[in-house]
Parts: structure tokens; C-alpha cells; sequence
């Protein structure tokens, strides 16, 4: 099969804890060997990752350079790694390319008015609050914490796409739209320019997963799946459901929201499954195991 795996940045890195290139090398390592098992099962991977916490903090250290070119920058740092940490995990003579893959977004979307993106670390709301005075940024709650909210617009098309393609025909394992793909936007003279933005990395992925006709998207990150009535009582996985199923139901935009949407995107246009859930069961959401699977199917196999 042809696999779409897209890497949530905060599975890239723990939560709460301080980013570094050690504790984010570690984390990466265990991402590369869940990867690895795909390609030793003989599927044709393409793989997507976040960037939330790694160009937070970069835009932390008040650097000159906008949110489109800090978003690159990541892509390299994470694809480095990323591309030697799956060389070490599996056959030595499989070729990877991390490719910087700009996403055209439209300049007039609503997103840019309402920032919902989050970036960065956790913070207490008093520290919140002081960031965004001096800063001028938009503050979020995500759980119990506070962290920087930027603009998420909708990508429309990827610039590279055709690179892609090529490089899967070679054989290419290939790293791309890395943190949602670099944002850029057409100028009334044809040119493209970057813009100010994060594009929602599950979106994006859906996007390429279409564009390259994918057999199956698969988002990991680090919760077990989709729960409905989350954070009560009365929790409980869904492990699958079909699309206008889950279009029924609500989950928080900043987190869980975009990767129901993208699956049901998925699911919806390609007839295709798409599953959500731990990095480190990403053979068993393939097979049907584990996490959430979103698929037109009513009547998937029972699970053990």
C-alpha cells in the first residue's frame, strides 16, 4: 500500500518538557523505528510531520525571520533527523529525501482572522498573559495549559507535488510538507511569496494523501485515538466510524478537531481509510488493531 504517515509535532517531542536536540533525537528515534516496521512489511511510505513546539520556540529567541521561513528551517532540522534515524532503523540501501514543499494558501481565508493554530510551549496564563502584552500575540487554552495561537488557513495546492511523484517512482522514501508545508500565497503578478502562518499539518497531509492517491492516511500523536465526550466520565475510544458519523460530533479546533476533519476528507474523497492514533502503534492502525479507523465501511472486522 501506499501509506501517507503524518508525525504530530508533539509526538516528535514530550509535552511539558523542555525542547532539545537530545530529548527531540530520542523522540524521533521512536517514530523512525514504528516507521521502519512499514517499510519492512513492504509499503510504499511517504512521510509528514508537525513542527508546533520546534518553530515556537525558534520564534521565541526574537528572531528576524517570519513564521513561512522559520517554518522551513524546522523542516530541515526535523528532516535530518529524521532521515538518519530511520537509516539506522532499517535496510541501510533504502533512500530517503527530505524535500522543503511550499503549500499554496488563499490570503483572504477567514483563518488569518481568528488565529488557532498552536505553536510553542505551554505556558502558566500568568506568563501567557505577559508574553502577549509584550509580544503581541494571540493567546490559546490548550487543556489546562496557555500557548501562542497563530493563523491555520486551508491548503489549496502543493507547489512540489509532481517532485513527489517523481521521487516515489525512484523508489524514494519521502519526508515533505513538513509542519504543514511552508505557506505561501499567488501575488497579482503570478509570483508566489510567503505569508505569516502555520498550515494545520493533518490538513495538509490530506491533501497530499489525495493528491497521490494514497491507499491509507494514517496521523499519529500521543493519545490512543478519537474519544468522544473527552475529558469526562463518560469517555470512550472510537475505534471506528465513518465520516458523516463523526461529522456529527464536536472536538476542539486547536487539537483533535483537524485531524477528524482531514481523515473525513480522506475517507470521504478517495472511498480510502484513514486512522488516528499512537506513534507507536502504527503497524496496528494499518491493520485495523488499534486507534480510531474513518472509513465509508459500516461494518469493519471486529477487533480482538
Amino acid at each position: 500500500m501506499r501509506i501517507v504517515v503524518a508525525l504530530g509535532g508533539n509526538a516528535l517531542s514530550v509535552r511539558g518538557e523542555a525542547l532539545t536536540a537530545e530529548g527531540q533525537r530520542k523522540s524521533i528515534r521512536v517514530a523512525a523505528k514504528s516507521i521502519a516496521q512499514l517499510l519492512e512489511a513492504g509499503h510504499e511510505v511517504v512521510i509528514t510531520h508537525g513542527n508546533g513546539p520546534q518553530v515556537g520556540y525558534l520564534a521565541l529567541q526574537a528572531s528576524p525571520f517570519p513564521l513561512d521561513v522559520l517554518g522551513a528551517k524546522t523542516d530541515g532540522m526535523i528532516g535530518y533527523v529524521l532521515q538518519q534515524e530511520l537509516d539506522n532503523a532499517y535496510l541501510p540501501e533504502a533512500r530517503y529525501a527530505t524535500l522543503l514543499t511550499q503549500i499554496e494558501v488563499d490570503p483572504a481565508d477567514p483563518a488569518f482572522q481568528a488565529p488557532t493554530k498552536f505553536i510553542g510551549p505551554i505556558y502558566t496564563e500568568e506568563a501567557a498573559s505577559k508574553l502577549s502584552l509584550e509580544r503581541g500575540w494571540t493567546i490559546g487554552q490548550d487543556g489546562e495549559h496557555f500557548r501562542r495561537t497563530v493563523p491555520s488557513p486551508r491548503p489549496k495546492r502543493i507547489l512540489e507535488i509532481d517532485v513527489i511523484r517523481l521521487l516515489l517512482d525512484q523508489g524514494v522514501v519521502v519526508i515533505c510538507a513538513g509542519g504543514g508545508g511552508i505557506p505561501v500565497v499567488q501575488k497579482d503578478d503570478g509570483t508566489m511569496t510567503g505569508i505569516e502562518a502555520v498550515i494545520d499539518k493533518d490538513h495538509a497531509s490530506g491533501l497530499l494523501a489525495r493528491s497521490l492517491d494514497a491507499d491509507a492516511f494514517v496521523m499519529l500523536t500521543d493519545v490512543e485515538g478519537v474519544f468522544a465526550d473527552w475529558g469526562t466520565p463518560k469517555q470512550r475510544l472510537i475505534d471506528h466510524a465513518t465520516p458523516s458519523e463523526l461529522g456529527a460530533m464536536d472536538f476542539p479546533a486547536g487539537s483533535m478537531g483537524p485531524k477528524v476533519e482531514a481523515a473525513c476528507a480522506f475517507a470521504d474523497a478517495a472511498g480510502k481509510f484513514a486512522a488516528i492514533g499512537r506513534l507507536e502503534d502504527t503497524a496496528k492502525l494499518v491493520a485495523g488493531t488499534s486507534g480510531t479507523r474513518v472509513s465509508l465501511d459500516r461494518h469493519p472486522p471486529p477487533r480482538a
